[in-house]
């Protein structure tokens, strides 16, 4: 993992939700390689220049304990909940670079997640492999870009969360 983003994208208290402007509290991070392996396809996606994050990138450590001390911070006394599009993926590297890194693991315990495809798929009655977002409809897909840059993509899934969240489904 090069980069990561996280975007508060509201609150819930089981009863109601409470829509927040994600990009109002974001945290980003750029992280100087573990490896020398790495996919170069992957890299070119993602746009960033893994030469110069070896000599700039952020520490880990220090990146996983600070995303993780904003997570604490901004969730207050609410329990943090991850939500990503697909989950798999992106729950895959976080766990583990805080689990790995961060001195007291990861601020979403490690079962604190919501998939928005799955989401999406039982909200619509589909199939998951019928739950991209081409399927979805227009008014529930978010209107932020999909740029590959791990902050746009994190605020961009927020609006599409807060959307899917707030949606009873198609009308039948």
């Amino acid at each position: 993992m090069l980069s990561f983003g996280l975007a508060v994208c509201g609150t819930f208290d089981g009863h109601s939700f409470a829509p927040h402007d994600p990009a109002e509290q974001t945290f980003y991070a750029e992280l100087k390689p573990i490896s020398d392996e790495f996919v170069p396809s992957a890299l070119a996606v993602s746009g960033l220049d893994r030469d110069l994050l070896v000599a700039q990138g952020r520490d880990p450590a220090e990146a996983m304990n600070a995303a993780a001390a904003w997570v604490t911070l901004v969730a207050d006394d609410a329990w943090p909940v991850v939500v990503a599009y697909p989950l798999g993926f992106d729950w895959m590297w976080l766990y583990w670079y805080f689990m790995r890194f961060a001195d007291a693991g990861s601020p979403f315990s490690f079962s604190r997640h919501l998939d928005m495809k799955t989401i999406y798929a039982t909200k619509a009655r589909t199939t998951v492999a019928r739950s991209t977002k081409r399927h979805m409809p227009v008014s529930l897909r978010a209107t932020r870009p999909h740029t590959h840059n791990a902050l746009d993509d994190a605020l961009e899934q927020a609006e599409l969360f807060q959307k899917l969240f707030c949606w009873d489904g198609p009308v039948r």
